[in-house]
This record gives C-alpha cells, structure tokens and sequence, in this order.
C-alpha cells in the first residue's frame, strides 16, 4: 500500500501543475501590477539620474 501513495501523488500534481498553465484575470491582473511597478521604478530611476546630472552640472 505504500508504494500506490507514490505514483498516485505523483499524479496528481503533474495534474495540479497543468492546471496551473492557464492565467487566470486575478493572475493577469497581478503581471500588469508588476509591470507597472517596474515601469515607475525604472522611471525614478532616471528622474534620480537626472537630477544628480543637475546638481553636477551646478556644482560646476
């Protein structure tokens, strides 16, 4: 009996994993938060880069 629980949680989360292939809208929501979130960094990324640019340029 022991060795049937092996192959048969085997199974199931071979299947658990293939239903995890489709994005659902929460999934879907959430990328879009992240690229969001990514964008606004990479964007105070550059704002900060520029500003230290700024404050070179008058220190000079």
């Amino acid at each position: 009996m022991k060795y049937f629980n092996i192959p048969f949680i085997l199974l199931i989360s071979l299947f658990g994993l293939a239903a995890c292939d489709n994005d659902g809208p929460a999934e879907q929501f959430g990328e879009q938060i992240d690229q969001a979130a990514d964008e606004i960094g990479d964007q105070a990324e550059e704002a900060a880069d520029e500003a230290e640019e700024a404050a070179d340029r008058l220190a000079n």
